[in-house]
């Protein structure tokens, strides 16, 4: 598989109807921007249909504002038998400009699945750059933090 089927960039047009009434974009619209890039991150890795079973650790830096132009770029850092971990900047600038700033980062986790909805096997993402090594271990941090978070959580989804 060629190196560069593990990453994706998309760029939004920030728009009037994207804003919340602070005149900046929906904290909404930029988690569905990142999904989107996640799983056609997701996809593009898999080569099949992809759900979302984990989004963690969205963090807001800074406003997007109306009119900004605005870049997810969505990497896998991680792969287990049938998920993938993406991890997914946004970024954004005033058209014209040249420097993006950071807004958002955060994790995702997607599953392939076969024609049947089934966890579906994937191909393994080997990481071969220090940048690489160092979201693979940052992602299998997360999963340990992930495991200690959903203990605590257990009373509360049972119901």
């Amino acid at each position: 598989m060629p190196a560069d089927r593990n990453h994706i960039e998309l760029q939004f047009l920030s728009e009037p109807s994207d804003v919340n009434f602070g005149g900046k974009v929906h904290g909404g619209m930029m988690m569905k921007w990142i999904d989107q890039a996640a799983y056609t991150c997701a996809v593009q890795w898999s080569e099949s249909y992809c759900v979302t079973v984990y989004v963690g650790g969205i963090r807001f830096y800074h406003p997007v504002s109306i009119g900004h132009l605005v870049k997810m770029e969505a990497r896998i850092i991680y792969t287990g038998k049938t998920s993938m971990h993406i991890a997914v900047d946004a970024f954004s600038k005033q058209v014209g400009k040249d420097k993006f700033v950071k807004n958002t980062h955060c994790v995702i986790v997607f599953v392939a699945l076969d024609e049947a909805g089934k966890p579906k096997a994937i191909k393994e993402f080997t990481p071969k750059t220090e940048t690489e090594i160092a979201m693979r271990d940052y992602a299998l941090k997360l999963m340990e933090l992930r495991k200690d978070i959903e203990d605590e959580m257990m009373p509360y989804i049972k119901g």
